[in-house]
């Protein structure tokens, strides 16, 4: 009995461990960059030996292709969980949705800028395992959304040139175009501009006229 609770304490600790260096990846990058970013630099922030990093991990590569596995699930539990998905019409969730994104917008800009997309602008033609994984997080994190849009273009009679899917992957490209714009003015202002304009494309797609402030 003894000896199963020192496992168990001992499985609890190594899977702390792995979280600690993992969030501190994705604080360290998303300030620094992939390139500038030391294992030393991730190990000292999350407060581990260089062992404890070797032991889980091959590599930085390794580790950043696990933060960005890590990353999506961190960010589907918010969205999942965010009050607008209780909404009962879905063009009301594509436009909260939106209203969602500018709302976190808050404190300094490594704080709300995204993993993904900050790693993949960097790494995209060195390290394609990464640059798949970062991938990965933006294309499920947008088909939730295509899946509201879609449900969104049924109920309202929306046809056109467009699908589902290129408008959600729109709604991403306008985000990350916003993240990038924070970055070079620093300030998130010109980043919650540009959201605003994005919802109020959406609304001319859906012919609404622009009754619901943005949140």
């Amino acid at each position: 009995m003894v000896r199963s609770m020192e496992i168990n304490v001992a499985a609890v600790e190594t899977s702390n461990t792995k979280t600690k260096l993992l969030d501190a990846a994705l604080t360290a990058i998303r300030a620094k960059g992939y390139t500038a970013t030391t294992v030393d630099d991730i190990c000292q922030a999350a407060g581990v030996t260089k062992g404890a990093f070797f032991h889980h991990f091959k590599s930085k590569e390794d580790l950043v292709v696990a933060a960005a596995r890590h990353w999506g699930a961190l960010t589907s539990g918010l969205f999942a969980s965010a009050p607008y998905r209780a909404l009962p019409d879905p063009l009301d969730r594509v436009l909260a949705y939106v209203d969602f994104r500018k709302a976190i917008l808050q404190g300094e800009l490594p704080e709300y800028t995204c993993f993904a997309g900050t790693t993949i602008q960097e790494v995209y033609d060195t390290h394609p395992l990464i640059r798949e994984a970062c991938e990965k997080t933006i294309s499920d994190h947008a088909a939730v959304v295509e899946a509201d849009i879609a449900e969104a273009m049924r109920k309202y009679n929306i046809t056109g040139d467009w699908t589902a899917q290129s408008l959600a992957l729109y709604t991403q490209a306008v985000l990350q175009g916003a993240f990038i714009l924070a970055k070079a003015k620093q300030n998130s202002a010109v980043a919650g501009d540009c959201i605003d304009h994005l919802r109020r494309y959406i609304e001319m797609l859906f012919n609404q006229p622009e009754t619901k402030e943005a949140a």
